[in-house]
């Protein structure tokens, strides 16, 4: 199955992000994907560098205008279509959400992110409520969404960083995982360590690979995004990737630039590589009962 994900930079004006956003969807279409993937909040600039209430006024219903537009391109393309909004659920809620379009542009599931970070320049908690339960299921929040393409294990930026959220996936049955993202350096920190922090993202992401015999795509965004109050700013690190289930690079971006990245991955590897490495097989479930605590005191 040939797969893309999209890596984009991103501007102040809604419309233009998503109208571009569209066109990297028919390049990676025309170039054979079933499956394409955009960054975390592609619609806009990432605004959680700040709090301030005004931005609430980018929030959408889902379903909305955008997943009314991209449903449509998706049938158009026959592809299915996995985007990143900003959720109003209802006045004072919201969340960040990851929808699933099938290749009949119907909304067949959402994911909303259940790890919210709270650190300078990535104010998320002040924005988004964590994530309860998938669309229309009432399960857990870690449940892979059905598709025709395969079950998609859905989950989006800080949830990358946990192997809980992924071995959980994995246990539901998930082919894939997917991470649409947004991340990147504070560019005063020194050039060793921000090399130290992208090995250290890069790493964990093909460990959940590893770790549950999955293919992994990841999809971030490129370019500086100066903070609203003109106080620093991000520099998105991009290197978007897909990796096989034995975490070997499949396909990977650059740090700069927007590209649509096409991977092959070939659909029955899972099955291979966990017949030789059976970690499914031999977790030690009577002893991880701790793993429900915050801290073993």
């Amino acid at each position: 199955m040939r797969v893309a994900v999209v890596q984009q930079q991103n501007g102040a004006d809604p419309a233009a992000n998503l109208n571009r956003s569209m066109d990297k969807i028919r390049e990676a279409a025309a170039a054979g994907a079933e499956l394409v993937m955009l960054q975390e909040l592609h619609r806009s600039l990432y605004f959680c560098q700040t709090e301030d209430t005004s931005v609430f006024d980018l929030a959408e219903t889902i379903p909305g205008p955008s997943t009314d537009a991209l449903g449509a391109l998706a049938r158009e393309l026959n592809i299915v279509l996995v985007a990143s909004l900003f959720e109003k659920r209802a006045t004072g809620l919201y969340h960040n959400t990851a929808v699933v379009l099938e290749r009949d542009g119907n909304l067949v599931g959402l994911y909303r992110k259940m790890h919210i970070p709270d650190d300078p320049g990535f104010y998320e908690k002040f924005y988004f409520t964590p994530g309860d339960a998938t669309f229309n299921t009432g399960q857990s929040g870690f449940t892979p969404i059905r598709t025709s393409v395969g079950k998609l294990g859905v989950l989006v930026c800080w949830d990358q960083w946990y192997p809980e959220a992924a071995r959980l996936m994995a246990l539901a049955d998930a082919d894939l995982l997917l991470y649409p993202t947004a991340i990147g350096w504070d560019r005063t920190d020194d050039p060793e360590e921000q090399a130290r922090q992208l090995d250290a993202w890069i790493t964990v992401q093909r460990a959940h690979a590893v770790a549950n015999g999955l293919p992994v795509l990841v999809a971030n965004r490129t370019g500086f995004e100066a903070a609203p109050d003109g106080d620093g700013g991000i520099q998105f690190w991009g290197n978007s990737f897909v990796c096989g289930p034995q975490g070997e690079f499949l396909a990977r971006a650059g740090e700069d630039g927007e590209q649509v990245l096409l991977a092959d991955i070939d659909t029955g590897r899972s099955e291979a590589v966990r017949r030789i490495w059976p970690y499914l097989r031999d977790r030690r479930i009577d002893a991880y009962g701790d793993l429900t605590k915050r801290f073993r005191d």
